[in-house]
């Protein structure tokens, strides 16, 4: 009898556990879900933002006769639009953000190229996207920025967020929303790194700026406090369930045995 009983304590054991991995996995799919919708909206915004600056670009560029440099450059900026929507389209998880931000980085970089040769001017030189806001555009020089409670690090700025940076004044700084605050795009989490990257790493910034670090802490040790909650949630929410298997199963044997 005391092996039955063992034998069944066993069997609870592992039906509790199953449960529990099947939980923890299900919360974990609806928590990514969940933490997508918005960086995904985010990114799209991006693109629109991209399809109107294409469309300034065509206004500008009626009647006007193009060389061959800036017709494929012109030509680059279009194909980057039409494969970031598809890259938009197909984003399944955070990490789908970098590639889309990667190509919106590109066709930002050949619009500057067009303007630049209709311009008579020389190619621009690649530099990183405002950090501000990357719907700016490419930056023009690093500005030290100190945020509210922050410590100061030299960011890259468009010409108008660096004069406002330079004269004391808030740049204009793109935000989003963390529960029922406006805070900017840097301290919305995780999930946000990837779009990010995509737009800064290969400028090699990113360790600076994104990688826990930044400004002192902002957002990477609030993500890290949130992973650790999350942890030990799960951690409780498992040994819960499997309290409770192991606490049936004994009830299911208190019955048999008449104990």
């Amino acid at each position: 009898m005391l092996g039955i009983l063992v034998l069944l304590l066993l069997a609870g054991l592992v039906v509790a556990a199953v449960v529990s991995q099947r939980n923890s996995k299900q919360r974990e799919v609806e928590k990514r879900r969940t933490e997508l919708e918005p960086v995904k909206k985010f990114a799209f915004e991006d693109i629109t933002a991209l399809g109107v600056e294409l469309q300034s670009l065509d206004a500008e560029l009626t009647g006007r006769d193009l060389d061959p440099g800036a017709n494929a450059d012109y030509q680059r900026a279009l194909d980057a639009y039409e494969a970031a929507k598809t890259a938009g389209d197909a984003i399944d998880r955070p990490e789908d953000l970098k590639h889309v931000t990667e190509i919106l980085e590109d066709g930002r970089y050949a619009i500057a190229c067009v303007r630049a040769r209709v311009a008579g001017d020389p190619l621009p030189t690649r530099r990183p996207p405002c950090f501000f806001d990357p719907r700016h555009g490419l930056s023009v020089e690093d500005v030290p920025y100190t945020p509210p409670g922050g410590a100061t690090r030299d960011v890259p700025a468009c010409a108008l967020d660096a004069e406002r940076v330079r004269a004391g004044a808030e740049p204009d700084i793109r935000k989003v929303m963390v529960g029922s605050q406006r805070v900017p795009y840097w301290q919305g989490g995780p999930a946000y790194q990837p779009y990010a990257s995509g737009y800064f790493g290969r400028f090699g910034v990113m360790d600076m700026m994104f990688m826990g670090m930044m400004f002192g802490g902002f957002g990477g040790f609030d993500a890290l406090g949130d992973g650790l909650g999350a942890l030990g949630d799960g951690i409780g929410d498992g040994l819960g369930s499997i309290g409770d298997g192991v606490g049936d199963m004994f009830g299911d044997v208190g019955d048999m045995f008449d104990f």
